[in-house]
């Protein structure tokens, strides 16, 4: 790849300028007030990949959001690469506690990215990491150095379930097929720690609703006499761990894969300073299930969190009321084996059997999505730690992320193929978070970087 840091050189001050107005469009798929800003989020995206050098550029309309599908294919004999990414981002709220308004992208310096940092929703998660294939495409053919075929696809509904997208999928196998999946939607441990994820939980998410009396209760008239659905909410839901944080519903472990001591401590070796963890979260100590360490909990074992809970009244004053509803919305981040119906199905029936007389349950659940774990033996993966290799100047680390990208194992199901995780952000990028960032240097290293998989995996594949 000649002429890469050169060629990257000449046009940062661009690059970085057309992500930041890319950053401005409040993209939220969760929120139907920004329905407009989605579209024209797809219809920037779509003129962005043809200013790139895709000969062939469309916009695919779906049931919700639409996909927007580019290719350039050089030489139908050589191997192609499909890139996926979304261009939907995440809520903004809390607002509040944003440092700079979520729309409207700042770069400051950070502990983490003392070069700078963009700030906005949307930054790492997925705006940032997705135009940095844009831009790697630019690249590669104004420089005459594009080795193989390269098609994308940008769906808009990612954050809130790619429901759209197994549709999508399903109709279009000959228009995606592909020898390979390159998705930019994860981490790194650090900027002088490459790594690659190599697996991904899976997600069950549901949405529970306690009724008890018909009405809003005078808590002075009735408290004592009638269930309160708030109190019976909250015990439920502390219910769903033992004394060891151990899930209490029948059936949920059954099909957990146990890993050998050696792979736990394998994956032990990777730089991890649980002070500087703490620091980082300002808390005392960490917490989770009892035998495992902290990067075992957030990445090879399940977990099921509160997401939200609400009822009654919360506004400014008091209201002595018991409230006629309670709600909470409830995930369940799962390991591959795990499959996300079967534990939405164990998660109801556990949930309905231990509601006590008095209240009425309703379990609804919202979407999920199946773990993955990629081989490190296949020419992908190797061309991949290639890349990294040939940019960091050393060889990447295969990391599990405790993450959820329910479509890989889909596309892998659909389209037959294998996908690679190239990720550049890094954990303290507060991704769903208030300030989500990413760093400028981590943008224009994913930049240089992915060119050289296309090299090495073109390569490869060819002997």
């Amino acid at each position: 790849m000649k002429n890469v840091k050169n060629y990257l050189s000449e046009n940062k001050d661009r690059f970085l300028n057309e992500l930041i107005e890319l950053l401005k469009i409040p993209s939220v798929s969760a929120d139907s007030a920004y329905s407009q800003d989605v579209l024209d989020t797809a219809e920037t995206v779509k003129k962005r990949l043809e200013e790139a050098g895709c000969d062939i550029v469309e916009i695919h309309e779906t049931a919700g959001y639409p996909i927007v599908y580019g290719e350039k294919i050089i030489n139908p004999n050589l191997p192609t690469v499909l890139v996926y990414g979304h261009y939907d981002v995440q809520p903004a709220d809390p607002i509040n506690l944003w440092h700079s308004p979520p729309f409207e992208p700042v770069i400051k310096k950070t502990d983490k990215h003392p070069e700078g940092a963009i700030f906005a929703r949307g930054a790492c998660d997925d705006k940032g990491q997705m135009y940095m294939h844009v831009k790697a495409l630019e690249l590669m053919v104004k420089t005459d150095q594009l080795p193989c075929n390269v098609k994308f696809m940008i769906e808009g509904e990612e954050e809130v379930g790619s429901n759209n997208l197994a549709i999508y999928v399903a109709e279009n196998r000959e228009k995606l097929a592909n020898d390979v999946i390159l998705i930019s939607d994860t981490g790194m441990i650090a900027n002088d720690v490459p790594s690659i994820t190599t697996g991904l939980r899976g997600l069950s998410y549901v949405e529970v609703e306690i009724t008890g009396p018909n009405r809003d209760l005078h808590s002075g008239l009735y408290g004592g006499a009638v269930a309160n659905p708030i109190n019976i909410l909250t015990k439920m839901i502390a219910s769903l761990h033992d004394e060891n944080n151990h899930i209490t519903i029948p059936g949920f472990y059954d099909r957990v894969e146990e890993l050998s001591t050696e792979e736990r401590a394998e994956m032990a070796k990777a730089p991890f300073s649980l002070e500087k963890y703490q620091n980082a979260l300002d808390i005392e100590s960490v917490y989770g299930e009892k035998g495992y360490s902290t990067n075992e909990r957030n990445s090879i074992r399940p977990t099921l969190d509160v997401n939200g809970i609400w009822g009654g009244y919360t506004g400014e004053g008091a209201k002595t009321v018991i409230a006629s509803k309670a709600f909470a919305k409830i995930s369940m981040r799962l390991v591959p084996n795990q499959d996300w119906k079967e534990i939405t199905e164990l998660f109801k029936t556990h949930f309905e059997a231990i509601a006590p007389k008095g209240v009425k349950v309703v379990v609804k659940p919202h979407h999920g999505g199946q773990g993955y774990v990629t081989p490190i033996d296949t020419v992908a993966y190797q061309a991949a730690s290639k890349a990294y290799e040939t940019t960091f100047g050393k060889k990447p680390i295969p990391q599990r992320s405790g993450g959820s990208i329910p479509i890989v194992s889909l596309f892998e199901k659909e389209l037959k193929s294998k996908t690679i995780l190239m990720g550049f952000g890094l954990d303290s990028d507060a991704i769903h978070s208030p300030n989500e960032h990413f760093g400028v240097w981590n943008y224009f290293k994913g930049i240089e970087t992915i060119p050289y998989f296309y090299e090495y995996f073109t390569e490869m594949t060819k002997k």
